[in-house]
């Protein structure tokens, strides 16, 4: 994985860009301890770890329900007043 700091990033953004499109990682440092801020990969990145299913935590054991005619509510139920904000 390619490391460069923000400037380096900025001025050559283009290049960057090419590189990430490219299948290269680059992750971003700044600071004089040049800390990673964040990383640019690409979208179809094989290096990208699965999604986990997430565990329904410490009542895992009951499980969960959802009725078969659960839907969501409608703005004609619940009318929004966008005057207030």
């Amino acid at each position: 994985m390619k490391t460069m700091t923000v400037g380096e990033f900025k001025a050559k953004f283009s290049d960057v860009i090419a590189q990430v499109k490219a299948g290269q990682e680059i992750a971003v440092t700044f600071g004089k301890k040049k800390e990673i801020i964040g990383y640019f990969t690409p979208e179809n990145s094989e290096s990208k770890e699965p999604k986990k299913e997430r565990p329904l935590g410490p009542l895992k054991h009951l499980g969960y329900y959802m009725a078969n005619d659960f839907c969501e509510t409608t703005e004609d139920e619940f009318p929004v007043n966008d005057s207030s904000l």
